[in-house]
């Protein structure tokens, strides 16, 4: 296995089984891949994040980061009536104002599905369940899949599960590729359909940017149709320079394979700034592609609250005190 990403146009199916034989094999080809000049990353990331978009632009980036929104509550106090409001104003966001856009999804536990999905409907706001022990990823593989299944058939559209972290610190590679794949096949319907696969990586636990890279790569193999972050249960979260490794990686991917794969940061993205700096990095590193909710999400609870203030402020040229809008 050479030091390099693989050949453009690489057949994917073979370059799984190729790769997946082994745990050895595996490995050669995570550490084979080129390394994350932590330094440069950091100067591009910061660099990036001090860029300003016109005014014009601006409203559309704030509408677009809108659509983009997991719209999340994952605490143990959550009720059967705080996620039917949260779905309520994920679908009317500021019910003041019918051009505002819904948000993309509404992301629970598996237990709140169905009262989620009672309330919306077909919105067209999707579902999203964590899934598989979430936050930890310590539990059998058994009870992982009976949580996936259990959440797709209660309604979710999305699944969002977490790998086990300490299995990909000490190089149990092949133990996490198969659980991700065992996961995916726990998503399909009866009907021949699948919940989409986000997975979840806790960059803040990985240590460096190469296994940031390395576990790319290993979710996207795997089948993962998004990759993630956090949880948002640990600190750091979500990182502009974290998150503009994974979009090489997608990039990357797509570039050897032709298959797409998303980006979802979660955790600590509480600002509108913060929002447009993700999407500047997503548009000058993976492309404007990705500039879509079907292709890069955000994880918040705080951050859609924040650009309904500065949407607000554009459209009459006054700030919406912060209690203006529902606090989740």
């Amino acid at each position: 296995m050479t030091a390099t990403y693989p050949a453009r146009g690489a057949d994917l199916d073979g370059l799984v089984a190729d790769v997946t034989r082994s745990d050895a094999t595996l490995r050669r080809f995570l550490h084979g891949l080129p390394g994350v000049d932590q330094v440069g990353a950091e100067a591009r990331a910061a660099a990036l994040g001090t860029r300003s978009i016109k005014t014009t632009a601006k409203a559309f980036a704030l509408d677009l980061a809108i659509r983009m929104v997991d719209l999340t509550t994952l605490e143990g106090q959550d009720t059967p009536g705080k996620v039917r409001a949260l779905a309520a104003k994920a679908m009317r966001p500021d019910p003041a104002d019918p051009t505002c856009p819904s948000v993309a999804a509404v992301c629970v536990y598996p237990d709140m599905v169905a009262d989620v999905k009672q309330v919306l409907g077909d919105s067209g706001v999707h579902i999203a369940a964590v899934a598989t022990a979430f936050p930890s990823g310590r539990a059998a593989m058994d009870i992982k899949l009976a949580d996936t299944r259990d959440a797709v058939e209660a309604g979710a559209d999305e699944i969002d599960m977490v790998i086990d972290r300490g299995a990909f610190l000490s190089g149990r590679y092949l133990q996490v590729f198969e659980e991700i794949a065992a996961v995916r096949e726990a998503c399909a319907r009866p009907d021949g359909t699948s919940a989409h696969l986000k997975v979840i990586f806790e960059t803040g636990e990985l240590q460096t940017y190469d296994n940031v890279r390395r576990v790319s790569w290993l979710a996207m193999l795997a089948g993962a149709h998004f990759i993630k972050t956090s949880t948002g249960k640990v600190q750091p979260a979500a990182t502009l320079p974290v998150t503009l490794v994974m979009l090489e990686a997608v990039r990357d991917f797509r570039e050897a394979t032709g298959r797409m794969v998303g980006v979802k940061p979660a955790g600590g993205i509480r600002t509108a700034k913060d929002a447009v700096k993700y999407l500047v990095t997503v548009n000058e590193v993976a492309g404007q592609d990705w500039l879509d909710p079907d292709w890069f999400r955000f994880g918040a609870s705080t951050l859609l609250n924040d650009l309904l203030m500065q949407r607000t402020k554009m459209t009459t040229g006054r700030y919406s005190g912060p209690d203006y809008f529902t606090l989740d």
